[in-house]
């Protein structure tokens, strides 16, 4: 390890995990973990588990797992907990939301059972379609706040961790655009005290977390930490932040095919894309206003691929849609569908159909795995505030304020991984290569 590497404070103790949801994802996820600890799966899908990473030159053969490269924290030393408006021990959760088989839940069931919601700050205007009894209670939104920072420090305390990270896998709120309680650090806490109606639910466990110190990464569109007010949190309080919208099924494939087109300068009239899903994010996203909110993560992926505005000839009359519908028979197992009309040489016209039958939470579970490891990481490494090397996992990456987003899954790949090599010092990589023909 370089001497930069060892500025990273070792990763001792217990890391504790603390989820809001604790439905299809969350559950999906721990049962992964508590599989892959008892040797009874892989954990595929994991950059953090499955990946590698080179260093130096092709020729050296220096290619090492991202795992044993990085002081990460081990699977062994996770420990779980969560928020839900629902009772239901991660057990009973994981039987309820059917993605993983009944017989690989009975192995893991002591571990599952263990992990008990906590009750959960919850707002009818941000979430209309479901409903449940688990939720807290306080005459504003700061003391809802404390609420939250009493059972992440109650967590702490009572399983011995030496560290927490919190990552958002709820469910898509009702869109929301910044208002001016969110500018500034001081009007959003007056905000709480006041139970101002633009501080979402998600805004509430963000303050918390940050208010300790604590990393808090995004897994929904909802627009949580991607206020100035929060942003100032995390940075004072020397805490990553990192969103937003788990990147999974059909905008994954996105960012892996639009690339490509662009890169032999293929144009596009048109992309129509729709979905099918039955879980309980598809019955939210059923309400107009949470499929705003989700809409917006994924319409904002390909202008910034494509760059019509330089590419005018190829892409600036592109039509984009995109639409989810809630189909219950479906449950977990989300249909992708996508039209794209192409046109190439002499502005002839093509077609591509792609037909994604992906399994949600089995996509979203690593990703999960991914950003609580690199969270905890960047924690101990002292990097604070905005963590735009994480974009590769998010469809919405947060940026800092005048730049846009890159949403191309190869550069964000190159742009992790130099970020992993600078934080151990070793060069980052240009993939230039003319030092072999020299």
């Amino acid at each position: 390890m370089s001497e930069k590497g060892n500025k990273i404070k070792p990763a001792e103790g217990k890391l504790g995990i603390m989820m809001v949801g604790l439905g299809a994802v969350s559950t999906t996820f721990i049962a992964g973990v508590e599989a892959i600890k008892k040797g009874l799966a892989k954990p595929i899908g994991s950059t953090t588990q499955m990946g590698t990473i080179r260093l130096g030159k092709r020729t050296d053969k220096k290619t090492p797992l991202i795992k044993d490269f990085l002081p990460l924290a081990k699977l062994e030393d996770l420990v779980f907990t969560g928020w839900d408006i629902f009772p239901d021990n991660a057990y009973e959760a994981a039987l309820k939301a059917g993605v993983l088989e009944k017989d690989l839940l009975l192995q893991v069931r002591t571990e599952l059972e263990s992990v008990k919601p906590l009750s959960s700050v919850f707002d009818k205007n941000y979430i209309r379609n479901i409903d449940g009894p688990n939720v807290k209670q306080g005459k504003n939104k700061m003391e809802l706040a404390a609420q939250v920072m009493a059972d992440i420090e109650g967590f702490k305390k009572s399983r011995n961790l030496n560290r927490i990270v919190i990552i958002w896998c709820g469910s898509t709120e009702a869109f929301l655009k910044p208002q001016a309680v969110h500018q500034t650090l001081d009007s959003f806490e007056e905000g709480l005290r006041n139970n101002d109606p633009s501080i979402a639910p998600s805004m509430i466990y963000a303050y918390a977390a940050l208010k300790l110190g604590i990393a808090f990464a995004n897994g929904a569109p909802n627009l949580t930490t991607d206020i100035p007010a929060l942003e100032e949190l995390a940075r004072t309080n020397n805490a990553p932040i990192s969103g937003k919208d788990f990147k999974t099924g059909q905008t994954l494939m996105k960012t892996i095919l639009a690339p490509g087109f662009k890169a032999r300068y293929l144009g596009i009239n048109g992309w129509y894309s729709t979905n099918i899903l039955g879980n309980r994010d598809g019955e939210v996203l059923d309400d107009p206003d949470s499929f705003k909110t989700k809409e917006e993560s994924k319409l904002g992926v390909l202008d910034t691929i494509l760059q019509p505005d330089l590419y005018p000839d190829l892409y600036k009359h592109l039509y984009h849609k995109v639409c989810i519908n809630y189909y219950p028979p479906r449950r977990d197992n989300k249909e992708g569908w996508d039209n794209i009309d192409i046109f190439g040489w002499l502005g002839y016209p093509m077609q591509i159909k792609v037909d994604f039958l992906c399994r949600d939470s089995i996509l979203a579970a690593p990703l999960v795995l991914d950003l609580v490891l690199f969270s905890d990481l960047a924690q101990r490494a002292g990097m604070r505030g905005i963590q735009e090397w994480l974009s590769f996992f998010y469809k919405s990456p947060m940026t800092a304020k005048g730049l846009y987003p890159e949403h191309n899954l190869f550069i964000q790949e190159i742009k992790m991984k130099n970020t992993l090599r600078h934080m151990m010092g070793e060069e980052p990589i240009t993939h230039l290569g003319l030092e072999y023909y020299e």
